[in-house]
């Protein structure tokens, strides 16, 4: 499975980055070759609602079990989601330079979706602020659980409204209309795979090495405590003292 998905990689990223420059310019863009953007920009969203969701659900694992394994794989699934949710906001904020002429726009998208960065920022300030690892593990995953509605809200929610969507440049329903077709759709769905491969991979990576890190902290502790010399208990004997 390692090698297929590896050689799927190997092969995928350069044809897809190939491909994505077959396709004709968009028209109706400020700058028709640079509506490419759109080809990495796409997955960024989805890969950070994906890793949000996961790492909820492995918070929920961790407060029913208490198993740190379950908190090391939150805090791996909550990390990969921030760095989609930092690539988002860099990604959609060229998009808005390039279309819009603006770095800017004030748009209900772009500000809800900063909301969510900050709050997911905040998750890792809380988990900085505990040194031991119970707490760190407890408040965070119970931190992890609240942001989830709020993350759902400003993401699907908000930005949906029909007062807010009546006000916002962002495109919101090119994939569910169906406007996203040909070369443009066949390039967003490899790029979309090829991403969602790249981070199963890191993510498997980094779960496992910290799950190998706990593994190897417990043995030690173990091997420290039982190479302890075992303490005598201390025997009351009575003494006879003859005069």
């Amino acid at each position: 499975m390692e090698r297929l998905r590896n050689l799927l990689l190997l092969v995928g990223i350069p044809l897809a980055t190939f491909h994505s420059y077959l396709v004709p310019d968009a028209k109706n863009f400020q700058s028709p070759e640079f509506a490419r953007i759109f080809f990495w920009h796409f997955p960024c969203p989805m890969m950070a609602t994906f890793f949000v969701a996961l790492g909820a659900y492995f918070s929920y694992r961790y407060l029913s079990t208490r198993d740190e394994r379950w908190d090391i794989r939150s805090s791996a699934a909550h990390e990969l989601a921030m760095i989609f949710i930092i690539l988002t906001m860099i990604s959609g904020i060229f998009f808005s330079r390039i279309q819009w002429l603006a770095w800017w726009q004030n748009d209900p998208r772009q500000t809800s979706f900063l909301f969510v960065m900050v709050i997911y920022l905040a998750f890792f300030v809380l988990r900085a602020a505990f040194q031991d690892p119970a707490k760190r593990a407890t408040n965070s995953a119970g931190y992890a659980l609240a942001a989830f509605l709020p993350f759902m809200f400003f993401t699907f929610v908000y930005p949906r409204l029909p007062s807010i969507q009546g006000d916002s440049f962002h495109p919101t329903d090119t994939i569910m209309k169906g406007n996203l077709k040909g070369g443009y759709a066949l390039v967003t769905i490899e790029l979309l795979i090829l991403v969602s491969l790249v981070t199963h991979w890191i993510y498997s990576l980094r779960s496992r090495a910290g799950i190998l890190e706990l593994e190897t902290e417990n043995y030690g502790h173990d091997l420290q405590n039982s190479s302890r010399p075992a303490t005598d208990t201390p025997v009351v004997r009575r003494i006879s003292v003859s005069d």
